[in-house]
């Protein structure tokens, strides 16, 4: 591959490492932050996010993304391009018809977006008419290659057609005293663009505007297309946070876009070096390999005990929302969203979450708290499930690849079976080989009934059978007798046996009919499932040289135990 046609970002721009504030400070600060508070997110899906789409949502569509992220509790809102297509022009003036009825909730802000072309200009100020508040977002690229090869136009010429636009933004807002119109300037390709050249734009836009603490003006940082590793970004953030003229009076917002596959890093370590405002989409849409993911990084924010500010609380109904308007699907292994991100199939990360959840619950229990708000603290597990409306019944699933730990567990949850777990490597086995020859996933159903087919059925239907039995136990001495019809192959035969208790009583008859059985582990619990009650029992034997173990299931624990030592001898003889 020719990787001697490409250059490195440093042959690209220059990128100043900032200057310590005094002479005792790091050079940078970005490494030792903190983020504490979450940002302004300020979602672009319907102008950035829309503009990437084959087939660019309707109005309809955008109003219902629009009433989505307003219901999430996002305050600032990119809602289109209106000089670019009707549809945008006509979604904005949708939104201003909807401000005149009092349907827009007077915390949220509409955004609209910019060329710095006089005429469009004109067109986009047509359309916010109406509305309360507007931020009117201007934008021109402004590194070198797009001055070269777009615009045609030095840094001088850029910087003339920025500030006629700015000024021109100016003087239609003050025509329009009834509204709060703000100003917002991107300078496009900003991470590939001379510092002092953005700062000197940035600067004078910021005086053009007028710009004070009551009144900021937003100057938005694009890393329109990735071209280094996350650390320069945020050391580009940090040198404009640092050096920008009026900092109280500017909001500092950058917009990530994941050519490299870092967006949210970009993000993350830009907020560390002072942005305010973050723009993105949810779940990543955008341009090429799309936008920073605001989804992915609110939630990094929740699981790190920061309130994100946004509700998340039903994840698959903001994903359906979504996935409608856009008409993409989001990936399976999409962070936080996908529909395997909390699914282990690998035996360990079951084993390790099962033990999580018994963990978790006792720890609850001990603190006399509801386990909804106890501190969590689940292996593989960053954030509860439950927390972003997900169910635990997809956490753990079974393949050919999981453990013992994992079928345990769904069969525990599902079912309410606790086997034990001298039992689990058997069954563990069991279903390894029938995975192995599906070569499919198996479903907690599923489970169930090759564990009902193994351990349970043989001792209902097999080569030894009881036809009919009873048990007593003598006043005199306390043994007990158990008195059985016994169906051995072709032949049948009454047998008794007594032991200290009536399944050792059980075990002496079998004895007497010529089958030795010896019992090695045995374990019982209650089931309740349906709103009805029955036990089951689980019991490991060893039947002449072969060991087995079996289960039984009725409303009587003595039925299920005899059940299950039948179970066991008809798998061991089967195996003979």
């Amino acid at each position: 591959m020719p990787h001697h046609r490409y250059r490195p970002y440093q042959q690209r721009v220059d990128v100043p490492a900032p200057a310590p504030e005094t002479p005792e400070a790091p050079e940078r600060s970005w490494p030792g932050a903190r983020i504490e508070r979450a940002p302004l997110w300020v979602p672009v899906d319907l102008r950035d996010g829309n503009q990437a789409l084959a087939e660019p949502m309707d109005t309809e569509r955008k109003r219902r993304f629009f009433d989505l992220l307003v219901s999430m509790g996002f305050k600032e809102i990119e809602v289109g391009y209106p000089s670019a297509s009707r549809t945008d022009f006509a979604f904005v003036r949708h939104l201003a018809e909807r401000a005149a009825r009092g349907e827009l909730p007077d915390d949220v802000t509409v955004v609209v977006f910019t060329p710095a072309r006089t005429e469009l200009i004109d067109r986009t100020f047509e359309s916010i008419e109406g509305l309360p508040r507007a931020v009117v977002h201007l934008y021109i690229p402004t590194s070198p290659v797009w001055r070269d090869v777009v615009l045609g136009r030095s840094r001088s010429e850029v910087y003339g057609v920025v500030e006629e636009a700015a000024a021109h933004m100016a003087r239609l807002a003050d025509a329009r005293p009834h509204a709060d119109i703000r100003f917002q300037f991107a300078p496009e390709t900003f991470n590939l663009t001379e510092p002092d050249y953005v700062l000197e734009v940035c600067d004078g836009l910021t005086e053009l505007w007028d710009a004070s603490p009551d009144r900021p003006v937003t100057h938005n940082l694009p890393a329109t297309v990735e071209i280094a590793t996350p650390n320069v970004y945020a050391d580009q953030i940090e040198y404009m946070h640092r050096h920008l003229a009026r900092r109280d009076s500017v909001i500092l917002s950058v917009h990530p876009h994941n050519d490299r596959g870092t967006g949210v890093a970009c993000a993350e370590l830009a907020v560390l070096a002072g942005a305010q405002r973050v723009e993105g989409c949810l779940f990543g849409n955008g341009e090429r390999t799309g936008n920073v993911d605001l989804v992915t990084l609110a939630l990094n924010l929740y699981a790190q005990g920061v309130d994100p500010m946004v509700d998340f609380s039903d994840i698959d109904a903001v994903r359906d929302v979504v996935e409608h308007c856009n008409r993409l699907p989001v990936h399976p292994r999409h962070p936080y969203a996908g529909d395997l991100v909390h699914t282990a199939f690998s035996g360990t990360h079951q084993d390790a979450i099962s033990k999580g959840f018994a963990h978790h619950a006792r720890r609850a229990a001990e603190l006399g708290v509801p386990e909804r708000e106890a501190p969590w603290d689940v292996p593989y597990l960053p954030i509860d499930p439950a927390d972003i409306g997900r169910s635990y019944e997809a956490v753990i699933r079974v393949n050919s690849q999981s453990g013992k730990g994992g079928m345990a567990y769904l069969l525990q949850t599902r079912y309410g079976l606790d086997l034990p777990r001298a039992m689990r490597p058997d069954f563990s086995r069991v279903v390894q080989e029938a995975t192995d020859d599906s070569g499919q996933e198996a479903t907690a159903k599923e489970l169930y009934e090759l564990f009902r087919a193994t351990y349970v059925v043989p001792g209902q239907d097999g080569e030894v059978a009881l036809s009919s039995w009873t048990t007593d136990r003598a006043p005199e001495d306390g043994a007990h007798r158990f008195v059985c019809t016994l169906q051995v192959g072709e032949r049948a035969g009454d047998f008794e046996g007594t032991g200290n208790g009536p399944l050792s009583a059980f075990v002496d008859a079998l004895a007497a009919a010529g089958i030795t059985v010896g019992i090695l582990d045995y374990a019982e619990h209650a089931v309740t499932e349906g709103g009805g009650s029955e036990a089951v029992a689980y019991v490991r034997c060893r039947v002449g040289d072969v060991e087995r173990w079996g289960a039984g299931l009725d409303t009587s624990v003595l039925t299920a135990s005899v059940q299950a030592v039948l179970a066991a001898v008809n798998r061991a003889g089967a195996a003979q």
